[in-house]
């Protein structure tokens, strides 16, 4: 079977499946499209049930009974970026690692859970529930797949596992909120430009703003700059460009980065504008400027499960008339969307912002106590002997987009991350270990 397993996975690791624009009959493009009838193929040759719901998302199943337990993998890929030594998708083999884009994210587990049910079912090994491995098609991009499947009134797990996170369990998941705000003026204002970021989940590693200052102005900007070692100029023509350096992190641990657009924003501050602009950088100020944790805006809170409330100014983009912001924020697992939203609101509200968007996903807690818990630990520590200790992140895994799920692999500890990286891989045995793993977690969920 084990050579089966890298054919498989090398198969679904050759096709480019990342998002492209919609087809007939391909609402993901084609490249994640031919990877998805590639894994229905694969499923119906290895004697399994299988379905397609609509070319968005699609299941093998096994076995008999009332309830049902499931696998939640995924078969589209981020972009492959550059800097590969080898082609991202060649799914080619070097000292004993498969490289390509999808390896470990989440090609290569997905398969792998299909050849674990094919291991129980050649094994004719009694279940009392029936078993799905269901391929979601765009997890990289939003998850429509899954809203699709529940939409369309699916049979929901009663509990399962996404193998596409890291070991040992993630049990807990922070509730994300990513919104986008706009600042209009109505009055002339000395910003010609002001952009930084790249995405609001992403603590901004730069941001630029370009103003029209007075000679007075350029003196007081050039003062204030030789205290702030973040804080670049560069005179054109008759206009200031005023650049700010920071580090970049992921907007889980903003604490890892430095924002540049707060220190940009800190240092216009500082600068005295009135007006429009200054009533702007003010309420800025007061409200965001370098909060990690959302203390100004009075929506801090923080739990013992997963920790404090994460607040993270993501991107700014704006011109002579408006300004806009995007805001990523991520609260503890054992609190409530409701106990922090119509605050930050009002807050907003006072600074003249207008909402733009407001997305949510909920907070995701099992409870260390649930029987399911107890058996992924009980496989965990029987296959590998390590602890299976209970993790809570401030990032989203696939197990938030059902209920009744958990991340549960296919990243061993301490084992590099290598998901959205150039030369992604995965290790043969690894994926072999997998295999085996999620083998004893589906027999022991569906009995």
């Amino acid at each position: 079977m084990k050579d089966q397993i890298i054919k498989s996975v090398q198969e679904s690791v050759r096709i480019k499946s990342v998002e492209d624009e919609p087809r007939e009959g391909m609402p993901f493009g084609e490249g994640i499209h031919k990877a998805f009838l590639h894994c229905l193929q694969l499923s119906q040759s290895l004697g399994f049930k299988t379905v397609n719901i609509d070319n968005m998302i699609g299941y093998a199943e096994y076995g008999e009974g009332d309830e049902m337990v499931a696998v939640l993998g995924h078969l589209d890929v981020v972009p492959e970026g550059e800097g590969w030594t080898y082609p991202p998708y060649g799914a080619e083999i070097h000292e004993g690692k498969i490289y390509g884009r999808g390896t470990i994210d989440d090609k290569g587990p997905t398969i792998g859970a299909l050849y674990a049910l094919k291991a129980i079912a050649d094994l004719k090994l009694p279940l009392k529930r029936r078993v799905r491995i269901i391929f979601g098609l765009n997890e990289e991009t939003g998850s429509k797949c899954v809203k699709h499947y529940v939409d369309k009134g699916e049979e929901i797990p009663v509990w399962g596992f996404t193998p596409d996170a890291e070991y040992p369990i993630i049990n807990g998941e922070k509730g994300i909120v990513t919104c986008k705000y706009k600042r209009t003026f109505n009055e002339e204002i000395p910003l010609i430009s002001i952009k930084g970021g790249t995405a609001p989940n992403v603590v901004p590693d730069y941001a630029e703003v370009v103003v029209s200052l007075s000679n007075e102005k350029k003196k007081l900007a050039k003062k204030v700059a030789e205290t702030m070692e973040e804080i670049e100029l560069r005179e054109e023509g008759d206009n200031l460009i005023i650049m700010a350096h920071g580090v970049s992190a992921h907007g889980s641990t903003p604490e890892k980065g430095k924002n540049a657009i707060s220190y940009l924003l800190l240092f216009m501050h500082k600068l005295n504008f009135s007006g429009e602009f200054g009533d702007f950088l003010n309420f800025v100020n007061s409200y965001m400027e370098l909060d990690l944790h959302g203390r100004k805006l009075g929506i801090y809170s923080e739990d013992e499960v997963s920790g404090k409330f994460i607040f993270n100014l993501g991107t700014v983009q704006g011109n002579n008339q408006e300004i806009n912001i995007e805001i990523n924020m991520r609260y503890p697992v054992t609190k409530k969307y409701e106990d922090f939203i119509d605050i930050f609101k009002e807050k907003m509200n006072l600074g003249k912002m207008e909402e733009i968007y407001i997305r949510h996903k909920k907070s995701l807690y099992v409870h260390p106590e649930t029987e399911f818990i107890k058996k992924l630990q009980k496989v965990y520590q029987e296959k590998t002997g390590d602890k299976a200790d209970l993790i809570s992140i401030g990032g989203g895994t696939y197990a938030k987009a059902m209920e009744n799920l958990v991340a549960f692999g296919p990243v061993f500890r301490g084992q590099p991350k290598v998901e959205h990286m150039p030369d992604e891989y995965i290790k043969i045995d690894d994926l072999i270990k997998n295999v085996q793993i999620m083998a004893a977690a589906i027999y022991e969920l569906a009995n």
